[in-house]
């Protein structure tokens, strides 16, 4: 067998297996998460999640033999903030459990649904939107985000508002803007490569090291258009620089 057909079907076994574990882990926590949710009081009820997170990283190492950087830690906020943060892969729906002190992110309504997931959403204080409820469902985001800062919670958005392949440039969706004009907070931008090594809507993941960096914060008191422009440039120009870095060094 040619070498580079071993190497496919090697990578195809490693990430089927990662696959199957993470399956598997869910259950585990699910059923434990679903025994206990009504029963748990939420700090505690939060190390499961967090230990879900922690367990999905492990096998992502020792199976796919993925881990990863954190750069910029000076950024990270110590008071609640925006963050607003690349969406490429799965990965990076967990990372934040394990940076930041109990986030809140802002999922997709269909993510509720799901048996175990939507209870635990729920239970963790996740807001979930309908992406085509337009402006009620910014009024609703507005509303839950300003509960959750007020809670001493940071809440976590993809701007771009779908899974994008590392290099392709969408519009930025406007929620984050609606948010950051509403709540006298900063908003700090992150940035990563995870796409290269879990690409969007694949099960195929590609060993190496996920680079995740948090930048400079945005102060809070720009207007509408002053501020996605300054987000949106300065996430690209970042990326844009990651992804040169990484490819010099392949």
């Amino acid at each position: 067998m040619p070498l580079k057909s071993r190497h496919k079907k090697l990578n195809f076994s490693r990430s089927l297996l990662c696959t199957i574990g993470f399956y598997v882990w869910a259950i585990i926590i699910g059923c434990v998460m679903i025994a206990t949710i009504f029963l748990l009081p939420k700090s505690l009820f939060k190390w499961l999640v967090i230990t879900w997170a922690k367990g999905n990283h492990i096998i992502l190492h020792l199976v796919a033999g993925i881990t990863f950087e954190v750069r910029g830690r000076e950024n990270i906020p110590l008071e609640p903030a925006i963050i607003a943060s690349k969406h490429q892969s799965e990965w990076e729906t967990t990372v934040f459990l394990l940076l930041l002190d109990n986030p809140v992110y802002v999922i997709k309504k269909e993510l509720g649904f799901i048996p175990g997931y939507g209870q635990f959403t729920k239970k963790m204080g996740m807001i979930s939107i309908d992406r085509l409820g337009h402006a009620r469902a910014l009024r609703y985001l507005i509303k839950q985000a300003k509960k959750s800062i007020n809670d001493n919670r940071s809440l976590i958005i993809f701007p771009e508002g779908t899974r994008v392949m590392p290099g392709t440039k969408i519009r930025y969706q406007s929620g984050v803007a609606g948010i950051y004009s509403n709540l006298d907070v900063s908003v700090v931008p992150v940035i990563h490569n995870s796409g290269m090594h879990w690409p969007p809507r694949s099960f195929r993941k590609y060993p190496g090291k996920i680079i995740l960096q948090f930048l400079p914060a945005i102060e809070p008191g720009l207007n509408r258009e002053k501020f996605m422009f300054r987000l949106e440039n300065t996430m690209e120009e970042a990326m844009s620089d990651l992804l040169t870095e990484v490819e010099q060094k392949n």
